[in-house]
């Protein structure tokens, strides 16, 4: 059915764009582009369960197809009542799946989930009651839209903005939505937490972008801060992380922020940037957490991946890879997917010669560096560490297949970048 649908969207490329429901929903390369990143992160997570095989319940599959459906509402909305029905369907099956674990962690997890899910929720709908008011219209690209918004005071647009995308700041992680996160990831299956930490974020992506695109410039601050304090709290607190999903949760924050500083710039450079990075994002996210159940064999505590390094060489290979690529080093894609954001948000600098923005960008760069400190505990872990526990060699034929193919595209797009980045150009 994932291959059917995916067929299916490839079909709509370049085919005639237009609006659907009365201006509800817009098809555009855009909306078919990121259905396709959210529908390959499906046809993964399935191949994940069938790798694995943890012990999920049969709802798990219906529930995980309703909120593909949400999110590739998701993808096309460009109304405010369509994009917050999207996000509460998504919201919805996202709770659900949190809470399938049979331990009392996904049960705490999944009510932390729920509950900070309503408050963002509340918050959302109440910020969208306030854009109503003030253009009469729901419709992002109703030009009323644009005009009645720009006719309030930059201060009143920063505060309802905000209060708009607290529904698309949950789904992204972004501080102060974020605290949800580390709960969540740390109790859900495995194959769950990294569908949760990967689909949901793609999606958003595209609805934020859609929205910033009618807000004046004068949101581009507000933006900044949050993009700021994200990479800080993230990485700051992934420093003190023993378990390896908590450790990712909050790297996901502080991933989540990069990306964001994209879209601070504020021009076609940044949003082609953003857009890059959570497609290769997605990648080797992805590959982190099936390494996790093919290594950790169902334990995520790092102490029971030392010395793995010697029984498991090939796939602690790609472990190393891959964090290496989440830090941003050569030679991997992560590298040029942060490479562009800050060149684009440098772009953005030079014209606006904003102090918040030179902040955002000095500390961006000094976080990249502290990220080095916890992604390499990982390698550091496997190889330099010892382990007297025999070890069970779980092999997966198929597993090792897949984590080594998604490695060598995370290393072959850092050498031909624009396989990809011409893609992306022509949305």
């Amino acid at each position: 059915m994932g291959l059917v649908a995916l067929s299916l969207v490839f079909l709509q490329w370049n085919d005639l764009n237009g609006y659907l429901f009365h201006h509800l929903l817009y098809l555009d390369n855009k909306a078919v582009y990121f259905k396709i990143l959210i529908l390959v992160t499906f046809l993964f997570v399935l191949l994940h369960v069938q790798i694995i095989r943890p012990d999920l319940p049969a709802e798990f599959y219906s529930i995980l197809m309703a909120v593909v459906l949400g999110l590739c509402l998701m993808t096309m909305s460009v109304n405010g009542l369509s994009i917050y029905l999207s996000i509460e369907l998504v919201s919805i099956g996202s709770y659900l799946m949190a809470t399938l674990g049979r331990s009392k962690k996904s049960g705490e997890g999944g009510l932390k989930y729920l509950l900070f899910g309503a408050l963002s929720s509340a918050v959302m709908l109440y910020g969208l009651s306030f854009l109503y008011g003030m253009t009469g219209t729901l419709d992002l690209t109703n030009d009323v839209f644009a005009s009645q918004l720009a006719q309030n005071p930059p201060s009143i647009v920063q505060v309802v903005g905000f209060l708009t995308l607290a529904g698309v700041l949950f789904k992204l992680s972004l501080v102060p939505f974020h605290i949800w996160a580390p709960d969540v990831y740390e109790g859900a299956a495995t194959p769950v937490v990294a569908f949760l930490s990967t689909a949901p974020k793609v999606a958003a992506l595209l609805v934020l972008m859609r929205l910033l695109s009618v807000f004046s410039l004068d949101f581009q601050p507000v933006m900044a801060v949050v993009a700021l304090v994200s990479i800080l709290a993230g990485n700051l607190s992934a420093l003190w992380q023993t378990d390896l999903k908590r450790l990712l949760a909050y790297s996901g924050i502080a991933q989540a922020g990069f990306v964001l500083v994209g879209l601070v710039a504020f021009n076609q450079t940044g949003f082609e940037s953003a857009v890059f990075y959570i497609t290769v994002y997605i990648l080797m996210n992805l590959a982190a957490f099936l390494l996790i159940d093919l290594i950790g064999e169902g334990a995520t505590d790092l102490n029971s991946f030392a010395g793995k390094g010697t029984s498991h060489p090939l796939l602690s290979i790609c472990f190393t890879i891959i964090m290496v690529a989440l830090v941003g080093l050569p030679p991997t894609v992560g590298f040029t997917a942060k490479l562009l954001v800050f060149s684009a948000l440098w772009e953005a600098n030079q014209s606006a010669g904003d102090g918040l923005l030179i902040a955002l960008l000095v500390v961006g760069l000094l976080n990249a560096i502290v990220s080095l400190f916890y992604y390499f505990k990982v390698p550091f872990y496997l190889f330099f560490r010892t382990n007297a526990q025999n070890f069970s060699l779980f092999r997966s034929f198929l597993g090792e297949t897949v984590v080594v193919l998604l490695t060598l595209v995370v290393i072959l797009l850092f050498l031909k970048t624009n396989w990809l980045i011409d893609w992306i150009r022509v949305l």
